[in-house]
């Protein structure tokens, strides 16, 4: 895959080619690896792949059927969702969320940390979503898969307090919103603990997304009709 070239190249190595014999989670860690990974590695990342395929009319997804709409065909459509990707506010939490639990250090200190993030108004990468008005139900399941693998319990025990914490300053100072964990929370956990560096995150989460976007689009071009939302003009009018 594109991916696992891009990220051999950047290590001065040569491009692994696939094995279709095996799966996309199987092959994927395969050829970032050079070798296969254990069977709990393959099945944690088979789970995230899994768990990002779909999630409704999200931004790439949207993007991907407009264009479908358009009779432009898959490969347009599939590049233009990976173009909504590009910016940090669809799919590009993880990272950041690392960078949180590396900056707050120790669980003792995430209440502080927590409060001075709001004070300063800083947006808390991990939590909060614009469907989910309760605790991301994915966040359980990419929770689970971290604690199957191993070395990971210290981390895994250190996250859960940290988000302990976050929750309990969102409720003080959002008392009026009811902001929970989100799939980026322990996404962040997960591809930490299967060796993917950081600036891969967002590629991987379009490898599992791409499957979703593709199905849209069939979808889409079944129904034959150009998406043409309509809007209402709110701005100055003559006088």
């Amino acid at each position: 895959m594109f991916l696992a070239a891009l990220l051999n190249a950047a290590k001065g190595l040569s491009a692994i080619a696939p094995d279709p014999s095996l799966s996309t989670a199987q092959d994927l860690l395969r050829m970032i690896r050079g070798q296969r990974a254990g069977e709990v590695f393959e099945k944690g990342l088979d789970t995230y792949l899994a768990t990002v395929a779909d999630h409704g009319f999200n931004a790439s997804t949207f993007t991907a059927r407009v264009v479908a709409s358009t009779h432009a065909g898959l490969i347009s459509a599939v590049l233009a969702g990976l173009c909504a990707l590009k910016g940090p506010l669809h799919g590009g939490a993880p990272g950041p969320v690392l960078d949180m639990l590396d900056e707050i250090g120790d669980a003792a200190r995430a209440e502080a940390w927590f409060d001075d993030a709001f004070a300063k108004n800083t947006t808390l990468m991990g939590f909060g979503h614009r469907i989910y008005k309760v605790r991301d139900p994915r966040a359980d399941v990419l929770k689970e898969a971290v604690a199957t693998l191993p070395e990971t319990a210290g981390r895994l025990a250190y996250a859960s307090a940290v988000e302990q914490g976050a929750i309990a300053a969102l409720r003080r100072h959002k008392p009026g919103r009811r902001l929970d964990t989100n799939v980026e929370y322990y996404t962040a956990l997960l591809l930490e603990a299967l060796e993917i560096p950081r600036e891969a995150f967002t590629a991987l989460f379009a490898v599992g997304r791409v499957a979703g976007w593709c199905a849209h689009v069939f979808e889409q071009e079944k129904g034959g009709r150009i998406i043409r939302p309509q809007s209402n003009y709110v701005g100055a009018r003559p006088s």
